[in-house]
């Protein structure tokens, strides 16, 4: 089961695109391992076993971000820094997918 990768959807990759996008903008965001994570996810490259189950721990411990006091969560205008991460790994369609495709490891 650790050879087997599997190809981000457009959706994440265009949601890690506007993330860098948004981080480059407002200078704020995610870390260089989101940073890295979301030049995987935007180029659609291939995600290993490992790379899925480090997505989903990383959505489980940031759903807490939503809950933000500064900026906002889901603007343009005044994004959070919780949320420009969050898009930087795929958005909710990467929460989603990360969660589908961990469970399908535990089948």
């Amino acid at each position: 089961m650790a050879d087997k990768t599997f190809t981000p959807t457009h959706r994440m990759a265009s949601a890690a695109r506007h993330g860098l996008r948004l981080r480059e903008k407002f200078g704020r965001g995610g870390t260089e391992v989101g940073v890295g994570r979301a030049r995987q996810l935007a180029n659609r490259d291939p995600v290993s076993a490992e790379d899925v189950k480090s997505m989903k721990s990383y959505f489980a411990r940031h759903a807490v971000d939503k809950d933000t006091k500064t900026h906002e969560w889901s603007s343009d205008k005044d994004p959070s820094a919780g949320y420009i991460a969050w898009l930087l790994w795929g958005g909710n369609a990467g929460k989603d997918w990360a969660e589908r495709k961990a469970k399908s490891l535990e089948d």
